[in-house]
């Protein structure tokens, strides 16, 4: 079950991806992509490689957080909902199954591709600033709110109020507890990771509206469908919301803090390009050495003046340091 509910997710979001990468990001930049692809990768090699650790200790810890937080016994489930009450069924008089169809198919499918598109549109920038900035923030979201996991036990509103709302995510759609189970813990809602990276990813869509307009019209909606659907579907408290929101400004700000602070080569001594040589070798194969060819300025639009961008049009508009 669990394999072929991976497959229909998988489907579903490169069917999404075909159809909106062309029109979103736009040929020129796609093909200047092809070119300048390796040096892109090298760029933002480490702190991918910092995503990756993160994203594998987490799947890795994910698990087995409840028993240690048992073990510290933080349960603010009894506060969350002295606070709150049954607020959370205000939205109750909203459902109806088109409602429900839509912030189920928001929760699942416009979350996963709200985490990857931007990584995609970022990497077809020729400045990578962008894009190491999303990924730190990524890697930051995902740290705190594994520590806060395991600081505090907190189960949702359906676990609390299972009578009172019936628009369960499970109940729409039974086959989703395989995947959600994957992911997470019903102990785990504070703070709403679903908010947290979809607010983190709707701020940088603002940030890069000049380059993608088309995009931060789509992803301010999405998010904002993400954050509500979170409470629609009876998963978060709005404090996990809120906390979701506050997360996201913090890990931004400390993602445009520390990307560029350091240097792998000058304060570390490690050399990216020696180690991708080194892997070269290992794989047998070697980059290319010869220029690019003046059939392949052409294709840039470059040879004759058409199609051609102006330097700065393809650079984020923030005019921070890189």
């Amino acid at each position: 079950m669990l394999a072929e509910l991976l497959t229909q997710v998988t489907v579903i979001i490169v069917v999404l991806l075909v159809g909106f990468v062309p029109v979103c990001i736009g040929r020129r930049r796609l093909r200047a992509t092809r070119h300048e692809w390796r040096d892109r990768m090298r760029e933002a090699a480490p702190v991918a490689g910092m995503v990756l650790v993160v994203l594998l200790a987490n799947r890795f810890t994910r698990q087995r957080l409840p028993d240690i937080s048992w073990a510290i016994d933080w349960n603010l489930t009894p506060t969350f909902y002295a606070i709150e009450g049954e607020a959370i069924i205000w939205f109750q008089q909203f459902a109806s199954p088109p409602v429900t169809q839509y912030f189920s198919f928001v929760y699942i499918y416009g979350y996963v591709f709200i985490l990857v598109f931007p990584v995609i549109a970022y990497f077809a920038l020729s400045d990578t600033r962008p894009l190491r900035e999303l990924l730190s923030a990524y890697a930051l979201n995902y740290l705190i709110g594994l520590f806060l996991y395991l600081l505090v036990i907190a189960y949702g509103p359906r676990n609390i109020m299972p009578t009172a709302i019936e628009t369960v995510l499970y109940d729409f759609r039974p086959q989703y507890q395989y995947l959600t189970q994957e992911v997470n813990h019903n102990t785990n809602v504070f703070p709403s990771l679903h908010t947290s990276l979809s607010a983190t990813i709707a701020i940088f869509a603002y940030r890069t509206r000049d380059e993608y307009p088309i995009w931060f019209a789509v992803a301010a909606p999405l998010a904002a469908s993400i954050a509500v659907s979170t409470m629609y579907l009876g998963i978060h408290w709005a404090i996990d919301v809120v906390a979701g929101i506050t997360l996201a400004v913090g890990t931004v700000y400390a993602a445009d803090r520390l990307v560029g602070r350091w240097s792998l080569a000058e304060d570390f001594g490690i050399e990216v390009d020696e180690y991708a040589a080194r892997i070269r070798r290992i794989a047998g194969t070697s980059a290319p050495t010869d220029p690019p060819s003046p059939a392949e300025d052409d294709e840039y639009g470059e040879a004759d003046g058409a199609d051609v961008e102006g330097p700065s049009s393809d650079e984020p508009s923030t005019g921070r340091r890189s």
